[in-house]
């Protein structure tokens, strides 16, 4: 397991964001986090912090040389009851960047010194409190732009990836140990019956192995969203079903066709879902540079797509330039939208590509939610947005899976169809808790562990 050798230092960072706010709050934890409170802080009653329980409250100042610099209230956590398992104390000041800075300068000039980016959680997953699947829902967390999401890092924060992960490996160290003893010990009239016993168990972990990735889908969209761009002809009504979806007006609507000259990226949320919008230029025929370089940069943008609103005035019939955009959408996924609805429709239904459709009105915002649920539909497996089970999304966590996945797979069909040496069917089992372990920190690359706890804000 990794060891980093410095978790014997006292360390402190401001532990909320820059600029101007309510609450400024200075963190620090280590040996001597309680010594360094003693020589700033100044209590009302005149006690000092080590001389108070855990989890409490203080209210007074800080002081350096002599010179008050705010009215604070002192938090004191000692270990190994709290989120570093050390002894910690949070200073709760004034968030002005001048005296947060003031206050943390003069945590440092005592003793501690400035923490590292993600040094108190990696502190918190080297002391054991938490793992290291915890670990990175905490950051997670930090940046989750949903509530679906931050629900999600919230299960695993809990420690549900980690308990399934453990029980999985449980029953694969057991396994493990059922192999080696027949390596250690062979009986040749039990070894055929016990190879069938062991590759059912082993097919029983495979098996959940399995569901977790079948999870990954719903997880990585959750944690990285999802790219929806629109395209159409011009004066389809692209820009106003944005608007729609945005539930505001932030692309510009007139009736002149070409409006939109250059693509209009902006994000918003369906039931959860972090998407992506992207209007793209209408123009299909460029009358000059700048309406050569919007068609280009719709293409690209088209390519890059997740899904496609294919929008289509269905108050006219289908023309040479909408066939164009089906025959280049082919292989893609497409939702056709049928805008302008509230008009007689004149549009051909018979000549669209097979997949799903709806008809909106985006000029009197008609069946919006029903779009909205259509989305969810195409890109969500399910109709519903849940995130009450349990959800992979980080794809370290994806590819460790896939390769224990591999290592179960291959194992069972040398059990099944090959009288292979026991020796191969047990560094199987042995690879694929390996690589369990290596989602959850008991096995990990020093460099790896650096890079993922490097991606931290200091103070966390």
């Amino acid at each position: 397991m990794y060891q980093f050798n410095s978790t014997e230092d006292t360390i402190a960072a401001i532990a909320t964001p820059a600029g101007a706010g309510g609450i400024g709050i200075i963190r620090i934890s280590g040996p001597k986090a309680l010594d360094v409170a003693d020589q700033v802080f100044r209590a009302r009653n005149g006690s000092k912090p080590s001389a108070q329980k855990t989890a409490t409250v203080h209210y007074g100042w800080i002081a350096d040389e002599g010179e008050t610099i705010d009215e604070v209230l002192l938090t004191v956590m000692r270990g190994p009851k709290s989120y570093t398992a050390q002894d910690v104390v949070e200073i709760s000041c004034h968030a002005g960047p001048a005296v947060v800075r003031a206050v943390l300068d003069a945590v440092l000039s005592k003793g501690a010194r400035l923490a590292e980016p993600g040094e108190f959680t990696k502190r918190a997953f080297l002391n054991g409190r938490i793992d290291l699947t915890q670990a990175e829902a905490v950051l997670d967390l930090v940046r989750a732009r949903t509530s679906a999401f931050a629900r999600v890092s919230g299960h695993q924060l809990k420690g549900e990836l980690a308990t399934e992960l453990a029980d999985i490996r449980a029953a694969l160290t057991d396994a493990y140990i059922s192999i080696e003893a027949l390596i250690n010990f062979p009986e040749d009239d039990i070894e055929e019956q016990m190879r069938g016993q062991i590759a059912g168990r082993l097919q029983v972990q495979a098996t959940r192995v399995e569901k977790l990735l079948a999870s990954a889908h719903n997880g990585r969209i959750l944690r990285e969203g999802i790219r929806i761009v629109l395209c159409g002809k011009p004066n389809a009504g692209k820009s106003s079903l944005l608007n729609c979806l945005l539930k505001e007006d932030r692309a510009i609507v007139t009736p002149i066709a070409g409006t939109t000259r250059d693509a209009l990226e902006e994000s918003a949320q369906i039931k959860g879902l972090p998407l992506q919008l992207v209007d793209t230029a209408g123009i299909l025929e460029p009358r000059d540079l700048i309406e050569q370089e919007a068609v280009k940069r719709s293409h690209l943008f088209i390519d890059s797509a997740d899904l496609v609103l294919l929008v289509l005035d269905a108050g006219q019939p289908l023309e040479d330039a909408d066939r164009l955009l089906i025959e280049k959408l082919k292989g893609r996924k497409v939702l056709c939208v049928l805008n302008k609805s509230d008009l007689p429709q004149r549009l051909d239904e018979s000549q669209l590509p097979r997949g799903p459709r709806l008809k909106v009105s985006a000029l009197r915002k008609q069946a919006i939610e029903e779009l909205e649920n259509a989305i969810v539909r195409s890109v969500w497996q399910g109709d519903d947005v849940d995130t009450h089970g349990l959800l992979v999304s980080n794809v370290r966590h994806i590819n460790a899976l896939k390769a224990a996945r591999n290592c179960l797979d291959e194992t069972l069909t040398l059990l099944r169809t090959q009288p292979a040496r026991l020796e191969f069917i047990s560094q199987g089992v042995k690879d694929a808790i390996n690589h369990l372990d290596a989602i959850t920190g008991r096995n990990i690359d020093e460099d790896l562990l650096e890079r993922i706890f490097s991606e931290f804000c200091i103070g966390k």
